[in-house]
This record gives C-alpha cells, structure tokens and sequence, in this order.
C-alpha cells in the first residue's frame, strides 16, 4: 500500500513491516501500517467495538470517533508515532499505536527512547491472539526506530490486556497509579520473549495444519458432472474413505435442478450451502480459482487444497499468479496447501478424511507423511500400502506455496496419533527454522527426511527459496546435528520409518544376527560392519531349524545383555522332496512374536528371502477386521518390499512389552509350493505400524542400514536429553565490546557495502579480543627484510609465499621450514624466487616455526539461509579433496566441538594413529569454542578462516587467519513471527 502525498516524503511508507501471521485458531490475517486511505476502515472498526472496549481504551465512555481522532489515528510519520493494524478480507480487526514520549510523558522526538503503546481488538476476534501478535510486531518497529521501552496505563478490570502484556515474556515494571495500571516493558528480547513467541508460533501453526486435515465439511469445487476428471476423483475418494464429515460437490455449471451428486448434496456455488464450509478442494482452471477462492473466503472457509495445476511450475508468469493466489487466500484468513497439490489424508477414526487423487485411502497407523513431489507422494502412498505400513497423516504440498514442512513438523511436534514423521523435501523455505523445528520434534519423535534436488541450481519449478551457498554436504550435517534422520532414498526412508514406528530405539550399537543361513547370516555380519554397528558373530540355526528354535534363539537374544539389538535372517525350508516349502512364514511369524512378547524392550527386524507366507503373516497380524480380498500375483513377477508384523493395536512409540496373539487351537496348514500367499498382497485396515510390529526386508543391507540410522538417532536423543554447555571460562578471556569497537571503526572505512577483508594484522587483533592468538608474519619483500624479520621473530623460522595462488600449498614449494639461520634463510629466499618467480609475485613472509603437530582448519562462515555455521577439518587433501570435513550451526556448545573434532572420518590422526602422539584435542575444542562465540556475539563478521592450526601434543598454533567484514544478513528467525512469503 502506497503513501500519500499528506505522509512525510523522509519516512516513506514501510512495506517491510506488512506481514502474514497465523493466529492462536489457525486462521490467518495481515499486520500492516496504518495510512491516510484507512479512515473508513477505523470508522468502520470502531463502531463494531462493545463500549466496554472502548472504554478500557479511552478510560471513558466513547462512542464514536471524531474528525480530529480520526485523523490523529491514519496520519503518521512512521517514527515518533506509528499505528498498525491487522486485517482479514481487508477490514480491520485489530489496532495498536505508540506515540513517542519524553521522561515527563510529552510527545518527543528521538533522541528519546520510550513510547506509549495503546491496543484496541474487535470483541468478536478477542481471544485469538490479535492482541499478542500486534505486540510482538509494533514492538520490533519501535526498535527498529530506537525506542527501547514502551509505557501502558490499563484500567485494573481489564485484565485481558493486563495478561497480554504480562505473557509477552519481556522484562516489565509495574505499579498502581491515579486508579490505573502502569506497565513499562523493556523491548530488549529475552529468551523468555522468544520462548514465548515461539511456542505462540508453534501452537497456532499446528493449529492451521490441524483445521486442515480434521475439517468439519468439505466442499470439492470443480466436481465434473460425468465421471472422471479430478474433482470427481477426488469426490469419489472422500466419500470411498469413509470421510466423517459433510460432503458438498460444487460447479457453477451444475444444472439448476441437480439436487446431488453421488449421493452427495450439489450446488453451483458455496452460496447456496446452507451452512459453513470447513476445507474447500478447488479443481478448477488456473484461471477459474481466483472466483473460487473469494467464493470461499466470503463465506468463511478455513482452509483450501488447490489441485490446479499453471502455476510457478510453468514460469515467471505463473510465479506471479500463484504469489497473487497467496495474497488472495490470506487476505481472507485461510491457508493453502498446493497449487498443484496432490492431497491430503487423515486415517484418524473420528476423521477418515481422503481429499486427494489417491484412489485407496492408505489404512491407520503411526506414520505421519509430508512430500513436496505428488508424483512421490503416489510412489510412496503405494508403495507403503504394499508393505502393509499404515499412516496418520498425508500431506501433498505441490508447489508449497504456503503450508511447507515446517508446518507439517509444527504439527506433528504434538500430534498424539504420529509417531514418526517422514518428510520428501526438494526445498527447504525457512531452513534456519527447519533446524529448530526438526530439533524439537525429533527430541521427542524421529523425523526422517529425503533431500531431493540436492544439488546447486537444480531446485525445481514452483518453488521460490532463498539461494544458500552452503554445499549438500554441510546442509546434511546440520540436519543430523538437529537430530533429522537424512537418508539418500524414499525407499531408505520408508525402511527407517517401518522400524522406527514398530519397534524400540536401540541402546547401542551391538547387534545379535540368528537364522537358518549361514550366508545370508555372513552378509548381514559385513552389512553391520558397513554401518559403523558392532555384530556379534551370526548365530546358525542351520537349514534344519523350526520355527521353535527360532523363537527359543530369538528369546535367548533378547535377554542377553551383551546387545542391542537383534536381527533374524531366514530362507526357505526344504522339505524332503528337495522343494522349498513356502507356507512356513505364517509359523514362523507366530513364534517370533511369542518370543518378542517375552523378551525385552530390543529392536528386531527380519530379513527374509522368498519366505512364502511371512511378509503376509507380518502385515496382516494386526487385523481387528475380516481379511480383504487379495490379487494374488506370480512369484516372479512379485517385487520385493519391507513388511512388518504387528501385535496389537496402534500406541505410542514408548518402549513396551507387547501382548502375545492368542494361541492357536488348530495346527496351521502348510500351503505348498505356489500358494495363494501374496507377500504384496493388500494389508488390513488397522495398519501395522506401532510398538511390537516386527518389520521385515528382502535385503540384509535395507535391514541394517534402517537399524544403524535408529542407533545413530538414539545415541542423539540420549545426548540431546542432557544439552551442551559453552563453558564460563571464556567470559573472563573475551573482550566483547572492544571486539565490538574495533568491528565498527573497520566497517565506517568500508564504503563496499559488501564489506571488507581485513588484512593480517587487522585479524590479528580482532581475534585476540576472543583470546585466539595468530602466530605474527612479517613481510620480506627482499632477503634483506627476509633476514631482519627472522631477527626479530628468532630463528628457527619459515619462510612462505602468501600469493593466493600458492597460498597453503606447501607441495608447490611454497613453504620452507625450520630455517637455522641467517646462511639458509639467504639459501632459501634464493631458490624460492628462482623456483616460483619474482617477490613481487609471491609476496614472501617469514614465520616463528611453531611446534609440530597435526595441520588443520577451522572455518565459520554466515550463510544467509541456514545461519553460522563453524566447520573443521584436517589442512590439504582430506578436506579440500576428499571433503573430510564436519560442520555444525553455531553457537556451539561442548559437546558439538567435541563432535566436530571427532566426526570427520580422519579423526584417529588426532588421537594418536599408528603410533603417533596424540595431540591436543582440549585446545582445539577451546579454539572452536572461541570462534563459535566470536561469530555468534558480532553477526558481521560474516566469514573466518583459520588455516592451518598446528596441533601439537600440548597446545595449538594459528599460523594464519583470514576475516571478512560485512553489514550482518538479516535474521528473519529473530524477529516477530510471520508467514513466508515465497
């Protein structure tokens, strides 16, 4: 919204402070700055406010506005006096203002820092959350305008406003004066502010996604008159899931005299439906959903899935439609998932709710699933159906124009049916908050995600993100430093998630391997040894066990202390004519449930090969209804997929000792071979995911690799339960404000706004404000400089070229090393500049020699999309050509500089490999502590680069350093919640 000419032409209007924010229900509406145009919007607003309103606004009755307040509340400068309003379908809902004053309580100018703020919410929208998020927002403008502490006077009954103001979590005053009130908040955040914010932000988040997926009502606009077309689709879809809830079929070319539509109520638009419609599925033309979406949001739709497709997908063109759908849908207070969705599922009981193309509603369980692919999202809802895995959730978010992950993670965080969330992702919007959110969700559940379009250049159509330049490599350490479960493949995370959702976490990594294979025993021993777990030797029951042995050898597994974990491979029996007897799996299933339900609270996973009956027998244990009908399909035309076996019915993933099926009062029949035993057959309704469901896999390695990820997040989980701590000692060795002074003169002489590098001495200092001491170099233009820096530094030195081409590469001949004296100083300098040119062009230095020991680096760099971030590796090959590095968000803690250290696969050259020394971990981990706080206290300093550090068996060198200066990216994760705005 533009200024008007009346409006100060040296305060332009505002437009960053225009925001999306979704309030406490799950609706959404607009914060924006108040203008001269909105003088029939605040006229309009006031007269829909009770008078008790009004009258803890203005402590006296008031029952209109007058020219001169109507004028005194649009006209502002956007400095001494600001209004904000928030607004749903254009109209106000919400107002607030603060007026700058001086100590006597006069209006005033800056330099005066303290402003008195005033709120006013509609009756009908108090109790959403206007109120707090208005204060969050009006907030971070005062401080943007160098006011630090607002004054409030509020009637003692209005205890509504008195709560907003007490719960914002910010430092406050307060006292009785004159009948009122008085509050002074202090605007600097606290944690406890963010803290509240952020758990303000998380409840109402999960809330829209929550409305979403469990809606009342739901209207598909666009249904086709004939069968077939998408909006039939997906009609026939909700009302074959059993859906819950009340069905509309919608399509303005609809005769006048169609009553219904499958049985369905129809109308040619949401007008005609006598009540409020809940979620709304359009499956109309590009062209056609700017009429449905205002269709809807005039009569009080929550929320919309758009099906249609010719959006960001197809270009610049598209972009700008679907930012414009967006805007449209939020203006009205509903959020969108899609366009170019593919749907969305809900299997809870109370639900039932199939809005999507998926022609079978995948059955009940513990897996909740988010895909930014529909074609993905088929694959998977497929292929997780053929493995007899049921869900809680499906989300298809399409172009992921407004619902993203990081909703889906709000809303999983505290959905009681999920136990484990899957996310397909091929962008991520917000990855600062991805991290915070995964790290929370996966503190209490695991969060497994596939990274597509990993590559530089290659995110796909239809999705508008802010351009990282950190490789895949870091973005993938830093998810596992959250706790995420990466893995490369939907295949590997269906095969994490089945494990996850049945069975226990691990303790540790030592696994027991039983069955009746030595080979295929043999295989998974090396499998385990491939994934970093500990296998004890394979226990052979040989060809001739029964599934006795193999539930008395299970049982015994369990109750051994000495592991973890239990894997039981299994083949085929041959009977006595030589044939393979396929039917055991049904037997086999019964007894190694038995042995599970006596055992103790250990992981167990099946690998099996051609086992007729067992993947059947696991996927369908759970059933609490009547078998479905199955296809059965030829042995060799079967592919091979994971299945599970379930004991009961779906819980929490809380370790527990499942109940036992009941015993059998008839021997099981034996089909033989070619029996109607389908391990891809369809699953029973009540899915088998949850506690006591046994997955199995048709390759030793999928089941191992599942098993190492679940070990790998349990050791996080155990560490997570006691976090990190950075160390006091450093506050008594940091000079924060000198560090602070000296960054400021620097950037006052940089007129780049890109910044500046500092040169060597520069860095010096800075960094020894941080208690990180650079070994000093000194130029040596000529040997005669060459001879007096060696002086003055005491020999032995090194003498080094610094051109960037030959910087660190000691293989070049760049370096020469412990040099005695002034004679092989002269020698040296002589065969350097003959060797590589003229000093001119190698820009020589000379360097005390430090003590030996191990050369590494150690970087931190701010990357505008996923923040600080600090790495470390070892100097030369293993990280510049091998990538042998780690990496982990700053501010880091104790614990992750002593993972950082120990995480690259190089490691064992600092703890004393083949017989070395080892060296001086302690100070290495003091040093990335260091550079971690440096980083994280002065966001300007937007890149470090410590190199090489020369770790020595007691103490480190920094031989070199590099700085880089720069105006500090904006943080978007710090400041008033808002929606993204892609």
């Amino acid at each position: 919204m533009e200024p008007t000419p009346e409006q100060s032409p040296h305060h332009a209007y505002p437009d960053h402070w225009e925001a999306d924010v979704v309030l406490r229900d799950g609706g959404t509406a607009r914060i924006r700055p108040i203008t001269t145009d909105d003088a029939e919007r605040l006229v309009s607003f006031y007269e829909q406010v009770s008078d008790e309103s009004k009258y803890y606004r203005f402590f006296a009755p008031y029952p209109r506005l007058s020219d001169r307040d109507v004028h005194r509340f649009t006209h502002h400068d956007y400095v001494d006096r600001v209004g904000l309003a928030v607004t749903i379908g254009g109209e106000f809902i919400g107002t607030v203002r603060y007026d700058r004053i001086n100590d006597q309580g006069r209006p005033a100018s800056a330099p005066a820092d303290e402003a008195e703020v005033a709120f006013l919410v509609q009756d009908a929208h108090q109790g959403r959350g206007v109120a707090s998020a208005l204060l969050e927002h009006i907030a971070a403008v005062a401080r943007e305008r160098g006011i630090r502490r607002f004054a409030a006077e509020v009637l003692p009954a209005n205890n509504k406003m008195i709560k907003v103001f007490r719960d914002g979590g910010y430092t406050q005053r307060r006292s009785f004066e004159d009948g009122s009130v008085h509050l002074t908040l202090d605007l600097e955040p606290t944690e406890k502010s963010l803290a509240v914010q952020r758990g303000r932000e998380q409840r109402a988040e999960a809330r829209s996604v929550q409305r979403l997926l469990a809606p009342g009502s739901v209207a598909v606009i666009g249904t086709g008159r004939t069968p077939g077309g998408v909006g039939r689709t997906v009609l026939r879809n909700l009302l074959a899931s059993g859906y819950t809830g009340r069905t509309y079929a919608v399509n303005r070319a609809f005769d006048e005299d169609l009553a219904t539509l499958d049985g369905v109520p129809a109308h040619r638009s949401l007008g005609e439906i006598d009540e409020q419609v809940d979620l709304a599925v359009i499956a109309v033309p590009a062209h056609r959903v700017p009429e449905a979406v205002a269709d809807c949001g005039e009569h009080g739709v929550q929320g919309l899935v758009v099906l249609s497709a010719g959006y960001a997908e197809r270009g610049a063109e598209g972009r700008e439609l679907q930012r414009e759908l967006v805007r449209q849908a939020r203006s009205y207070g509903m959020r969108i998932i899609g366009p170019n969705a593919f749907g969305i599922i809900n299997t809870a009981e109370s639900v039932r709710l199939n809005a999507s193309l998926a022609p079978e509603s995948p059955a009940r369980g513990r897996i909740g699933l988010f895909t930014q692919s529909g074609a993905i999202g088929i694959a998977l809802l497929s292929g997780l159906h053929r493995r007899g895995a049921g869900l809680s959730s499906f989300i298809s978010a399409g172009n992921r124009a407004d619902v993203s992950g990081n909703d889906f993670l709000q809303y999983s965080f505290e959905d009681p049916d999920t136990d484990v969330a899957l996310l397909y992702l091929e962008s991520l919007g917000n990855p600062r908050k991805f991290n915070r959110l995964a790290r929370r969700t996966a503190a209490v559940k695991p969060v497994v995600v596939v990274k597509g379009a990993r590559h530089s250049g290659s995110t796909p159509p239809g999705h508008a993100v802010p351009v990282s330049r950190i490789p895949d490599a870091t973005v993938s350490a830093l998810m596992r430093q959250a706790g995420v479960i990466r893995v490369d493949t939907v295949t590997e995370m269906v095969d994490a998630g089945l494990l996850l959702a049945g069975q226990p976490l691990p303790a540790g990594p030592r696994v027991a391997i039983l069955g009746n294979s030595e080979s295929l025993g043999l295989l998974t021993y090396d499998a385990c040894l491939a994934e970093g777990l500990r296998p004890r030797p394979p226990i052979d029951l040989t060809t001739a066990a029964s599934p006795q042995d193999f539930r008395d050898a299970l049982a015994e597994a369990l109750a051994d202390g000495t592991c973890d974990a239990v894997i039981v491979t299994a083949i085929p029996w041959v009977g006595e004519n030589g044939e393979a007897e396929t039917g055991d799996g049904q037997v086999l299933a019964a007894a190694l449930h038995k042995a599970v339900a006596g055992g103790s609270a250990k992981p167990v996973a099946v690998v099996h090969v051609e086992i007729g009956g067992l993947a059947e027998a696991l996927a369908a244990a759970s059933s609490t209804a009547a078998p479905r009908p199955r296809t059965v399909t030829p042995a060799a035309d079967r592919p091979r997929a994971a299945t599970s076996l379930s004991t009961g019915p779906a819980r929490s993933t809380a370790p527990a000792t499942p109940t036992a099926p009941e015993a059998r009062t008839t021997p099981p029949v034996r089909p033989g071979p070619g029996s109607p035993t389908d391990p891809e057959a369809s699953p029973a309704p009540e899915a088998a995911t949850g506690p006591g469901r046994i997955p199995a896999y048709p390759a030793a390695e999928r089941a191992v690799r599942a098993l190492a990820e679940a070990v790998k997040y349990a050791q996080w989980r155990r560490q997570a339960a006691v976090p990190g701590k950075i160390p006091e000692f450093l506050d008594d060795t940091i000079d924060e404000p000198g560090a602070a002074a000296l960054i400021e003169a620097q950037l006052a002489t940089a007129p780049d706004p890109r910044g500046r590098p500092l040169t060597h001495d520069e860095a010096r200092e800075l960094l020894g404000r941080y208690g990180i001491d650079v070994r000093p170099t000194l130029p040596a233009p000529d040997p005669e400089a060459a001879v007096a820096a060696a002086t003055r530094l005491g020999y032995p030195v090194a003498l080094k070229t610094t051109a960037p081409h030959l910087r660190h590469r000691a293989d070049l001949g760049g370096v020469r090393l412990d040099i005695a004296d002034e004679e092989a100083l002269r020698r040296a300098y002589g065969e350097l500049t003959d060797l590589l040119g003229k000093p001119a062009e190698l820009l020589p230095v000379v360097q005390a020699m430090a003590p030996r020991g191990v050369d590494t680096v150690v970087r931190a760099s701010i990357d505008a999309a996923a923040g600080a971030v600090l790495s470390f590796g070892l100097a030369g090959a293993p990280s510049e050509l091998l990538g042998d590095t780690a990496h982990r968000l700053v501010p880091a803690t104790d614990r992750d500089a002593a993972e950082l250290i120990r995480s690259i696969r190089a490691a064992p050259v600092l703890f004393g490999w083949r017989g070395s020394a080892p060296v001086d971990t302690a100070a290495l981990e003091e040093l990335l502590l260091r550079l971690s706080r440096l980083v994280d206290d002065h966001p300007e300093v937007v890149s470090v680069a410590l190199e090489p550090v020369v770790v020595a068996p007691h103490g480190l060198t920094v031989l070199g350093a590099s700085v880089r200066l720069a105006p500090p990216p904006a943080r978007s994760d710090l400041g008033p919640r808002r929606l993204p705005n892609y």
